[in-house]
């Protein structure tokens, strides 16, 4: 359980998103797909689908590496590797640095996963069965590496005061990384941090839960009575983050303050979470973040769209709110991009405090009366916002629930 009462000076801010998404690539893509409700649903077409009664997914299309990858050789590198490293690339860009003063700052690469390059590992097992070990592609063979997932952003970027770190805490590893960064520039450790998550659709993690009976035949469909489970997606995203010191030095836009963030893991059950654990991680989130309940003005809900997921997100959340804020799930726009999953859903919130709306969660018809949230269903919601909370679960009971504030300069 993370717990830490010491607050030190500096204070920490979001200048740059990466966001590599099915409903859209770049930070403007993203915002219009998020304010539009945009769907990224569509059939799986990365793996032979032959055999599932039902496929769909969230795939990233119109994805070209060599538009953001210039200084490595992009198949050296996985799909989910180049999803981290363009969307490193956009965060860089989008926060107006250039690579050398980058290189020119102590930093920290931080980026989580739960399948890394999984889809390789399949196309590896599949070459080994058909035709033998000694047939197995090299160059896949050296990228079906974890830790790539950071180690190819330090290489692109060529960062040599550095530490890079891949978190596999599944799918709330963007928050942790998230968190990772947060502690880092807090503490003085480095002076910027990439952070986030990434991650591929491939089979299986798309067999694993259609095995579970928790794949969606069409739509995913989070707090609604007629949900039927998750669509498996993929994507990146990446966060810029530096000191509120640092950014001010050198007129940076500021899309919003890391308040802090909670994290617990209660090992309760291999896959169902658990309420009263949950509880208590947004509990921990908010005595870190110095704020109260009744501050959250929205919340960012982990939203599966499976029918256990959802109650006990919402059960959770009725115990820590009294009057709960409206609560969205972007997996209903996005699907469960695993690893990627907060880290796209904290440039989400990023983005609504900064531009002052609530992303909708789409393909709702009736909100489950167990649930009881007000979801924003299927069109955004124009509002000021000042603090809005990231919820992140993962298997085994990893929960990591991240806070941001809006930044206003004191007049």
């Amino acid at each position: 359980m993370y717990d830490n009462d010491q607050r030190p000076a500096r204070r920490v801010v979001i200048t740059g998103l990466g966001t590599v998404s099915s409903i859209g690539l770049g930070v403007t893509a993203f915002l219009d797909g998020l304010r539009s409700g945009r769907s990224g649903v569509k059939p799986i077409t990365a793996f032979d689908t032959t055999g599932f009664a039902h496929a769909n997914g969230c795939e990233v299309t119109g994805f070209d590496p060599a538009e953001w990858i210039h200084r490595v050789d992009a198949t050296e590198l996985g799909r989910a590797t180049q999803f981290s490293v363009a969307a490193a690339r956009m965060a860089v860009a989008d926060a107006g640095l250039t690579p050398e003063e980058l290189r020119a700052r102590r930093a920290l690469v931080s980026v989580g996963t739960t399948d890394a390059e999984s889809r390789d590992l399949d196309a590896l097992v599949d070459v080994e069965l058909r035709e033998g070990p000694e047939r197995l592609p090299a160059t896949v063979v050296r990228r079906a590496q974890a830790g790539r997932l950071s180690t190819g952003i330090v290489r692109e970027l060529a960062l040599t005061d550095v530490e890079a770190l891949t978190l596999p805490t599944a799918c709330a590893a963007g928050n942790y990384a998230i968190g990772s960064g947060f502690d880092a520039i807090r503490g003085g450790e480095v002076e910027v941090a990439l952070c986030g998550g990434a991650d591929a659709v491939c089979r299986k993690t798309f067999a694993g839960f259609y095995r579970l009976g928790t794949i969606a035949p069409e739509v995913c469909q989070p707090f609604d009575k007629d949900r039927k489970g998750i669509l498996t997606g993929e994507g990146a995203g990446i966060l810029l983050m530096e000191s509120l010191e640092t950014a001010r030095a050198r007129g940076a836009r500021i899309y919003a303050e890391v308040l802090g963030y909670g994290l617990n893991c209660d090992a309760h059950h291999p896959v169902a979470p658990d309420q009263d654990s949950l509880a208590r991680c947004m509990r921990i989130a908010h005595r870190n973040a110095g704020v109260k309940p009744q501050d959250i003005d929205f919340i960012s809900a982990h939203g599966t769209g499976t029918r256990a997921n959802d109650v006990t997100e919402a059960g959770a959340i009725r115990q820590v709110f009294d009057a709960p804020p409206p609560t969205v799930s972007i997996k209903s726009m996005i699907g469960h991009s695993m690893g990627a999953a907060s880290a796209l859903a904290s440039a989400a919130c990023a983005l609504a405090l900064t531009e002052g709306f609530i992303p909708p969660t789409v393909n709702h018809h009736e909100t489950d009366p167990e649930c009881g949230l007000d979801c924003v269903p299927n069109v955004a919601r124009s509002t000021e916002l000042n603090v809005v909370q990231n919820n992140a679960l993962a298997f085994a009971g990893n929960n990591a629930v991240l806070i941001l504030g809006r930044h206003r300069e004191a007049q």
